[in-house]
Parts: C-alpha cells; sequence; structure tokens
C-alpha cells in the first residue's frame, strides 16, 4: 500500500487533492501565535522582532516537517515513533499534551468568546456562557463531521484571513508609521523581555508538539485520500510558509498601525481582540469592521475545532499505545473531545482573570519542551533510507536544535536567577 503511494505520478491535480493536514496545521497556529502574539509583537516593539520570528519559523521547520515526511513514509504517526524510542518519551508527551490541552483550549475559546460579544454588544450572555455554546457547536461539528467538515473549513478561513490581513497591512505600510514625535523606541533586547520572547518563540508557528498531531492528520487524510510522498510535502510546506509568511504580515500591521501612537497595548488576548479589529477598521474602511470581526471569529472559531480535534487524538493516541490496543475507537475518541472542551471550560470559569498567565505558561512551557520532542523527530528520520535527508536539511535541523537549546538554557538561568535581569 505505502509503496503504490510513492510511486504514483505527482500532478497538480493531484497536489491539490493531497492539501489538508498541512492547511489544518495552519490554521490552528494562527490562531494563538499570529493573530495575538505577533501582532503584539509588532505594536510593542515595531520590525525589531521581525527577525526572532523568521528565524523561529525556519529554524523550527525541519522538526514540523519532519511529521509529515515520518508518517507518509511509514505509514505510522510521530507518537508511535516516540514509544518505539521509548516508554518514557510517550509519558513526557502525554503529560505536556494534557497539560496545553486544557490551557490551549479554554484560551482559544475565550478569545473567541471575545470577539462575539465585541461584535454583537447588545448580546446579554457572559463571556464564560458564550464559551461554553462554542465548544457545544465545535463537538456536534466534530461529531458530525469528522475530518471532512474540519478539512474544509480550515482551508476557507485561512484564504479569507490572508486576503483580509495582507490588504490591511499593504493600506498601513503606504500610509506610513503613526509614532508619535515623542515616542521613545523600547528594546526587547534585556533579560526583562526575556519572557515576552521566549512565550512568541514557543507558540510560533504552533507548539512543537503541534507536529505530532499534524501527523495523525496526515495518518487519517491518508486513509481518506492516499497521497504520494511528494503531494503530502507539498500540502505540509503551503501550510507552514503561508503560516510563516502571516506571521510576518500580522506583525506589520501592529508596528504600522499601533507602534507608538500612544494606545496602551493590552496583553490579555481576549482585550487584545479588539484592538486588532480596529486596526483592520482604521486601515481597511469603518465598513469592513464587520466582515473583519467575521473573519477574526472564523478563525478563531477554525482554531478552536482544530485544537478539541487535535489534542484530543494527541492524547488518544499515547493512551492506546500504553494500553497496548490496536486502534482508538470513534466514541472514545469523540469522548477526549469532550474532555479538552470540558477542561478548557474548567480553565475559564474558575481561572478567568489568570487567563493571560497560564497561557503565556502555557506558550513558555511549549517552548521549553521544544528542543525534547525537536531532537526525537530528528532522530525518527535521521535514518530513513527511503527518503534520505539531504545535507541542507540535516544541516538546518542542527541548527535548529542549536537555536532551541541555546535559548531554552538562557531562559532558565535567567528563571533560577543565575542570570538575573538587573533591577
Amino acid at each position: 500500500m505505502m509503496s503504490e503511494q510513492h510511486t504514483h505520478a505527482s500532478t497538480w491535480k493531484s497536489k491539490i487533492n493531497a492539501l489538508g493536514p498541512g492547511i489544518m496545521m495552519a490554521s490552528a497556529a494562527v490562531g494563538g501565535s499570529h493573530l495575538i502574539a505577533s501582532t503584539q509583537a509588532g505594536a510593542l516593539y515595531g520590525w525589531q522582532l521581525a527577525l526572532i520570528i523568521i528565524l523561529t519559523n525556519l529554524f523550527k521547520y525541519p522538526f514540523f516537517r519532519f511529521s509529515a515526511h515520518y508518517t507518509l513514509d511509514t505509514g505510522k504517526s510521530l507518537i508511535e515513533g516516540y514509544a518505539e524510542k521509548s516508554r518514557v518519551y510517550l509519558w513526557v508527551f502525554l503529560i505536556l499534551c494534557v497539560i496545553s490541552a486544557t490551557i490551549n483550549a479554554g484560551a482559544v475559546a475565550i478569545v473567541t468568546a471575545a470577539i462575539v460579544k465585541m461584535a454583537i454588544p447588545s448580546l446579554t450572555l457572559n463571556v464564560g456562557a458564550i464559551s461554553a455554546l462554542i465548544m457545544a457547536s465545535c463537538l456536534i461539528i466534530l461529531a458530525s463531521g469528522r475530518y471532512k467538515a474540519l478539512d474544509n473549513v480550515s482551508k476557507i478561513i485561512i484564504v479569507s484571513l490572508t486576503i483580509a490581513t495582507v490588504a490591511a497591512a499593504a493600506i498601513a505600510m503606504s500610509r506610513g508609521m503613526q509614532m508619535k514625535p515623542d515616542f521613545i523606541e523600547p528594546t526587547p533586547w534585556t533579560l526583562a523581555g526575556l519572557g515576552f520572547l521566549i512565550a512568541l518563540m514557543g507558540w510560533m508557528p504552533a507548539p512543537i508538539e503541534i507536529s505530532a498531531i499534524n501527523s495523525l492528520w496526515v495518518t487519517e487524510k491518508q486513509r481518506i485520500n492516499p497521497s504520494s510522498y511528494r503531494d503530502g510535502i507539498f500540502d505540509f510546506n503551503v501550510g507552514y510558509i503561508t503560516s510563516a509568511v502571516l506571521a510576518v504580515v500580522f506583525l506589520a500591521l501592529g508596528a504600522y498601525v499601533q507602534y507608538g501612537n500612544g494606545e496602551a497595548v493590552q496583553m490579555a488576548g481576549g482585550k487584545y481582540v479588539g484592538q486588532l479589529i480596529n486596526m483592520y477598521a482604521v486601515t481597511i474602511g469603518e465598513w469592513s469592521r464587520p466582515m473583519v470581526a467575521f473573519i477574526a471569529f472564523a478563525c478563531m472559531y477554525g482554531t478552536t475545532i482544530t485544537v478539541v480535534d487535535g489534542y484530543a487524538r494527541a492524547i488518544a493516541e499515547p493512551v492506546r499505545l500504553l494500553r497496548g490496543k490496536d486502534k482508538t475507537g470513534n466514541v472514545e475518541l469523540f469522548a477526549w473531545n469532550v474532555w479538552v472542551a470540558g477542561t478548557g471550560l474548567a480553565v475559564i470559569f474558575w481561572f478567568n482573570s489568570a487567563m493571560a498567565e497560564l497561557l503565556k505558561f502555557a506558550m513558555i512551557t511549549a517552548f521549553i519542551a521544544a528542543p525534547v520532542f525537536a531532537w526525537l523527530n530528528y532522530r525518527l528520520v535521521k535514518g530513513d533510507e527511503r527518503h534520505k535527508l539531504t545535507a541542507g536539511m540535516n544541516f538546518l535541523a542542527i541548527l535548529g536544535l542549536i537555536y532551541l537549546t541555546g535559548f531554552t538554557v538562557l531562559f532558565l538561568l535567567n528563571l533560577t536567577g543565575i542570570l538575573a535581569a538587573p533591577k
């Protein structure tokens, strides 16, 4: 079966048919790191963090690509690969996923709810109740349509958001920077600003564990609509490159509209969304506010669905392997969907006031864990005989490991006080 997939000719039609998992990954990435973190980076520091965003996307590229590479080559998920290396890796991955799933599901749902509340001011429901309705609707979609619904929705959302954001950024750039004459430019290159940098890089373009989730989506796509290795990598590249370009575009939007204009930058995701939608309105025109609010909602809603589905799959898979079962049934998978959605809501209701801190914690945790899973992903494909790593890809992977490990060590030294910021 696998050999047949690898030998059929690659055409533009087969490439288009292969699109899906990579686009879903881009959709999951854009919601958290791009809409909020990238735009905040531009609003706070202008273009100063552009290089960090570009380098992080570049150095994480091999480790995300390896997820598609490994699954397309072997027919197995990355998580199965981890299990073959050691059950310890499986447990570490499972624990990390449980923590990430809970915080991330809550974070994306509350941002989605904040957009709804902003778009419909007359709505009497509070953010918690709206979040619950959003989660319930996500579960209905996942129960009824499963993967195909997710696949199609992701493509529509990402195209709409790309068009609106590129248009807004282009108009903003044509008007130039909005800095006040007395504005003093802050610098991110201090130990005090390291927390923001690490949080930004942790979710840029997405946490490394999303690579394992991407491999599960590839597995599902191969089951429904098998594609060749070349076409599967094409799908991955389209999703990843789109996500990386959009990260810079969102940075540009924040830099040209909000940087130095005298408006205080809201750091909580739910509150910042209002400022974000306003950026589109002041650049494209007030008429665009409802349209942009809808696109932002669609984007965050799509992210909520992918988070609930993706993390459920990522938890179900190591649980299956630890129990020695052949497969996860649809009922069990849906139970994990409900668990992710439920714990996400619990976080919203119990820790609403501390949501920004929890999200930052999740982003930092994601970055600290990144070198471990990056190294694991590298080990799984390094000895591959069917599609050997090119010298360039191998070199980029080694550079990426050095980059991720270096920043992690620097952050931990700062956190423990060994390398403290001057008071």
